[in-house]
């Protein structure tokens, strides 16, 4: 089931057998390794093939926002999702201590237990394979994490530039929603006050006061030249 859900099927079934071996279950008398090893490995193969992925796909982006964009990529919340969706927690051998305490659904063993599983498919199949497998799974969070932290900094560098002037912080209001439940667009205002500064639309309401915060911020820059 793990293989399926991953799409990758092991030559060597140990690999994956000791990337699912937390500390807790250890005992002297075992022959296989704990995944803490394998774990370091996964990190830096994760890395650098997100790294790869932004370099290659969004070349406008310098080097301070590539590294933003990774590091909410690269993090236990992202990891413990994508290992939560594939069912990684039921795999995961574990000593009674750590059983008993909900250990199959503790964020930092499944991000963990993720990161040794990328070390196991890249020692059986190479970095081509992993980077499949790893793209696969987290491709949608790296487009998530570009949106999210494009709604931040247009909004964050609105907010800064009216406090400069205003006692108010910018307020977004919807104003309309419009089309069916799969493809919704959203309009929105951003305003200061009584005055509005800007208008945005989008398929998503952080979208939509993404392009309201942008608009705005053109607005005011245009105003300032005059």
């Amino acid at each position: 089931m793990l293989e399926r859900n991953l799409d990758y099927s092991f030559r060597d079934k140990e690999l994956l057998k000791n990337a699912l071996i937390h500390k807790s279950y250890m005992q002297k008398s075992h022959k296989n390794e704990n995944n803490e090893r394998m774990e370091f490995l996964g990190d830096s193969v994760l890395g650098f093939t997100v790294a790869e992925y932004l370099f290659l796909n969004y070349k406008d982006l310098p080097e301070g926002e590539l590294t933003k964009i990774r590091s909410m990529v690269v993090c236990e919340t992202s990891l413990y999702k994508i290992a939560e969706k594939i069912g990684l927690g039921e795999r995961i051998y574990l000593g009674k201590g750590e059983e008993n305490s909900d250990g199959r659904h503790r964020p930092s063993i499944l991000s963990d237990a993720m990161e040794a599983v990328f070390a196991a498919v890249y020692l059986d199949g190479g970095i081509d394979s992993v980077k499949k497998v790893i793209l696969s799974l987290l491709e949608d969070e790296i487009k998530k994490a570009v949106k999210e932290r494009d709604v931040k900094d247009y909004k964050t560098v609105l907010q800064e530039l009216i406090q400069k002037d205003h006692v108010h912080s910018p307020k977004y209001a919807l104003i309309k929603e419009e089309g069916p439940d799969h493809d919704k667009t959203f309009s929105v205002s951003v305003s200061v006050g009584d005055k509005v500064f800007g208008y945005g639309k989008g398929h998503t309401k952080k979208e939509a006061e993404k392009n309201a915060a942008k608009e705005a911020l053109e607005i005011l820059k245009k105003s300032s030249r005059k």
